[in-house]
């Protein structure tokens, strides 16, 4: 393995890829300023009349199905598949899938009509989708049963991608190697929309490593946590944390991340 965050930290802010979102109301302009904090472009376009050709212009789609409707379904699966034709790498957050039927059924459909590269989930959504005991409240997953590393090589294997699951310790598998990134800070959890974050950065990486994507998902959640542990430092709670994560983000050094990246 070749990992260097801050190799793939640098090449993004070099090339400054366009990272194509399609994602839900709550965190648009959370994972918009996300993405432009760590040095890519992002554009949230989710019209079904051009996110075909929109998604060609891209170096990734990050697909997050957090407020889903059946025009933005049709959406998604359009983005989806001219990525897969124009060889976009394609990130898909399964926000809430457990928590209702039209969630758990929508994410298989775009897992059975979309090559995914990279699935990033928390443990109860990537458990739902291979059927392991879990319990989904709302998007919150609030019980998993069994061990996050083996959840993480089965949902890879089952689905033939990487899986990402985040978690106190994040997990991301090619269903043989399991990667833990151990980054992070606990005021991440008291802020909405830290995962779709999270996925963005996926996003922004994988633009970078479009080759390797296990290694641009376990890359992504080092630089976003270690990104964390900064805004962390000086906050007094969850408010600044939220705005400090952005300054954060921008501030990352690829020389001291690549040193500070827990990546196991």
């Amino acid at each position: 393995m070749s990992l260097s965050p801050g190799k793939t930290l640098r090449d993004l802010r070099e090339r400054k890829p366009l990272v194509h979102q399609i994602t839900n109301y709550v965190v648009m302009n959370e994972t918009a300023n996300a993405t432009l904090a760590l040095g890519a472009l992002p554009v949230m376009a989710h019209a079904r009349e051009e996110v075909e050709e929109m998604v060609a212009l891209a170096g990734a789609l990050v697909i997050n199905i957090g407020t889903l409707s059946p025009p933005w379904v049709e959406a998604m699966l359009a983005a989806g598949k001219a990525a897969n034709a124009a060889g976009v790498p394609v990130v898909l957050d399964p926000v809430g899938a457990g928590a209702t039927r039209y969630r758990t059924d929508t994410v298989k459909r775009i897992l059975d009509e979309v090559d995914v590269a990279v699935l990033r989930g928390n443990q109860g959504e990537i458990a739902t989708l291979v059927g392991v005991q879990a319990e989904v409240r709302g998007v919150e997953s609030v019980g998993v049963g069994g061990a996050p590393a083996d959840l993480a090589r089965t949902a890879a294997r089952n689905l033939g991608l990487v899986a990402s699951v985040t978690g106190v310790v994040d997990h991301v598998s090619d269903g043989k190697r399991v990667l833990a990134v151990a980054n992070g800070h606990e005021l991440l959890a008291a802020v909405t929309g830290t995962g779709c974050m999270s996925t963005a950065v996926t996003g922004c990486f994988l633009a970078a490593k479009r080759d390797v994507p296990l290694e641009a998902g376990a890359e992504a959640l080092a630089a976003f946590g270690v990104a964390a542990e900064d805004a962390a430092h000086d906050a007094k709670g969850p408010g600044s944390f939220h705005v400090g994560l952005y300054d954060a983000l921008a501030a990352l050094d690829p020389v001291t991340l690549d040193e500070r990246a827990r990546i196991s």
